[in-house]
């Protein structure tokens, strides 16, 4: 049985959405697959915290970030950073010890930094590979350390590691690591128009503050049916509740769920933020996307391959969402059909299996 080690990290949820998506894929396949997160199990309280900070910095603090961001991108923090990191570098050496996995697969940058220097000089027992988990604006710490593959969502993110200075061999565009449901579940809608409304999930995953304001907006325009997901801000689906209740409309609302591939695939189109894990979710869902907000350096790649291959819009106000969802359900919904043919183009929703026969490939494994 081939083993292969999944190495992640919880910065937002588009590094673990990856792993757990590689890892049923590897497992259906017969072989084996662990993830593990060593950041946490190395840090412990000392990680929750730093996750808390990036979370208050991205969303509180987005000019501070940019500048981490491209410092990191443009300077040799990271190499500087590396001293720093003894305890975590040990465990990662005690996991490969125990484990001895015949690959490692990395969704998080910094796992390549802590193998280069535990194999400094000498060949590794085991192949390497990164799953790039950003589109288009992809930073440097990705691939200023070696890997046998780097794995991309898109063309156009393999384009930007060859500009690089990757090899193209090495660069392998097999999309994003997601839930095996998209592939195995067809989106279950009927398109817009013709009396059919214009479904709209609203992820609510910032600006908590605006979010029943814009429910209120969003309630007011005829022909369309709100699907909200508030994560686990009880008191916000309280709220929102309250507003659907004022508003005399039907909506649906949901706290934290595990149903988003569902819902993503049974709505027509989603509001919220471009993050990684969302981004590639709402494309193998063929779904349109709204984005309100993209955070400085990874997540405005994201928006990009949005914006710029015309399957959804950058909406960053109310007034912009709103006037947005008037277009979608003018004219029999035709902005709407034009959008989804071009996403339908990007979607690969079966991109976990894909990676997951490459990683196991003979070749991929040799890669040593």
């Amino acid at each position: 049985m081939k083993r292969i080690l999944i190495l992640t990290v919880g910065y937002g949820e588009g590094h673990n959405a990856a792993a757990r998506g590689l890892a049923a894929a590897v497992s259906e396949t017969g072989a084996e697959a662990e993830v593990r997160d060593l950041f946490m199990e190395t840090f412990g309280a000392r990680q929750r915290f730093t996750q808390k900070l990036y979370l208050q910095c991205i969303n509180r603090a987005p000019a501070l970030w940019s500048l981490i961001y491209h410092a990191l991108d443009r300077t040799p923090l990271m190499r500087l950073m590396m001293p720093t990191l003894g305890a975590l570098r040990r465990r990662l050496a005690a996991v490969l010890e125990e484990k001895r996995p015949d690959a490692v697969v990395s969704v998080f940058p910094a796992y390549g930094w802590l193998l280069d220097r535990l194999f400094a000089g000498g060949a590794r027992p085991f192949a390497f590979h990164t799953v790039v988990t950003d589109s288009i604006t992809v930073n440097s710490v990705w691939h200023r350390c070696h890997s046998d593959s780097w794995i991309v969502p898109n063309e156009a993110t393999a384009a930007v590691l060859r500009k690089a200075g990757i090899a193209a061999e090495r660069v392998r565009a097999l999309g994003f690591p997601v839930n095996l449901r998209f592939a195995d579940t067809a989106p279950a809608r009927l398109p817009p128009g013709n009396g059919e409304p214009l479904r709209i999930l609203y992820m609510v995953n910032h600006a908590h503050a605006t979010a029943t304001g814009l429910v209120r907006r969003l309630l007011a325009i005829p022909g369309i049916r709100l699907t909200v997901t508030a994560g686990r801000d009880e008191a916000l689906v309280r709220q929102i509740a309250d507003v659907a209740k004022a508003a005399g409309r039907e909506i649906d609302i949901h706290g934290w769920t595990t149903k988003i591939p569902e819902l993503a695939m049974s709505n027509h189109v989603l509001i919220g933020k471009a993050g990684g894990a969302a981004t590639q979710e709402t494309i193998a869902a063929r779904t349109p996307m709204i984005i309100t907000k993209a955070v400085p350096g990874q997540e405005e790649g994201n928006a990009r391959l949005i914006v710029e291959n015309h399957c959804g819009a950058l909406c960053e106000t109310p007034d912009a969402i709103v006037e947005t969802i008037h277009r979608l359900t003018a004219d029999g919904s035709k902005l709407w059909h034009q959008w989804h043919s071009a996403i339908a183009t990007l979607s690969r929703p079966n991109a976990s299996r894909d990676i997951a026969r490459f990683i196991l490939s003979p070749s991929a494994l040799s890669e040593k």
